[in-house]
């Protein structure tokens, strides 16, 4: 059903609680997850969301936006006008005044939050019903945008799952989302409950390879030759640190080899979104098989 929204007086206002408050970080991260929900930003995300299937609960567009969004909307809704799902019609000015942003690409969607699979059952099945090769850990990760990225270099370069531990921000944030251009919806991922115990990932066979300094590690020019990773059945986790302090001790020492991207220029390290782009970039041809 499309309902138009006319006056500024709408913070208050229960069918729009889902959008209010956007801009707050802190509450929108808390909440979200709370109310089973995520926040899809733009119009190619939200086509992305309702291409692969995710159920929207509403939508709060500029009047302009409708007529790209009708077709998805009505095979999402079995309605061109969304049926029983609510489209908040609004003008960019009160759209603003409602989210606390400006809607720079004028359409929002607040989507139902899928369920997350098992930890094995990802690692089973992430290959589109084959057992995955690599995978990323994300340890720890505060920032969104550095979690969106770190998801469209996984989708670009032919990483098969994310894996995020208790701590990492939640890539279905709608900063997280927008920056990865919609990949978090494109590459399986789920959020392990147990870090860092690698023992599911052990039993599955791969290698855990943390990405970190340390006098221990391995150049990662020298890390591709090794048999871990062209062996024709090597299966390989990638782990990629928090942006300030880097991996845990634990994390490290639990490792089974610790690879380090080799600096020059007086320079330590990259942030952890372009280290990640180098690392899969790298490890493409795991097995000898390209990625």
């Amino acid at each position: 059903m499309i309902i138009p929204l006319d006056s500024p007086d709408l913070s208050a206002d229960p069918r729009l609680a889902d959008y209010t408050r956007l801009k707050d970080v802190q509450l929108r991260s808390k909440l979200e997850p709370e109310r089973g929900l995520y926040m899809a930003e733009s119009t190619n995300v939200i086509l992305r969301a309702l291409q692969i299937g995710h159920r929207p609960r509403s939508f709060l567009m500029a009047p302009r936006w409708l007529d790209d969004l009708a077709p998805l909307i009505e095979e999402a809704t079995g309605a061109p006008d969304g049926g029983d799902v609510p489209i908040f019609m609004a003008q960019e000015s009160l759209l603003e005044e409602i989210t606390g942003f400006h809607l720079h690409r004028g359409a929002l969607a607040a989507m139902q939050r899928p369920e997350l699979p098992p930890l094995a059952e990802l690692l089973a099945n992430a290959r589109e019903g084959r057992p995955a090769r690599r995978v990323v850990i994300l340890e720890d990760l505060v920032d969104h945008t550095n979690v969106g990225a770190a998801f469209r270099s996984a989708a670009a370069l032919g990483v098969d799952a994310v894996l995020v531990t208790p701590s990492c921000a939640d890539p279905l944030y709608r900063r997280s989302v927008r920056v990865s251009m919609g990949t978090v919806f494109q590459v399986p991922w789920t959020r392990i409950e147990r870090w860092p115990a690698m023992d599911e990932l052990h039993a599955a066979g791969f290698t855990v390879a943390s990405l970190a300094l340390s006098d221990d590690s391995v150049p990662l020019d020298e890390f591709v030759a090794l048999p871990c990773v062209t062996a024709p059945d090597a299966r390989l986790a990638l782990v990629m640190g928090t942006e300030g302090d880097g991996l845990k001790k634990r994390t490290i020492s639990n490792s089974d080899v610790v690879v380090r991207i080799p600096m020059s220029g007086g320079v330590d390290s990259l942030n952890v979104a372009a280290a990640s782009a180098v690392v899969f970039w790298a490890t493409r041809r795991l097995g000898g098989e390209p990625r």
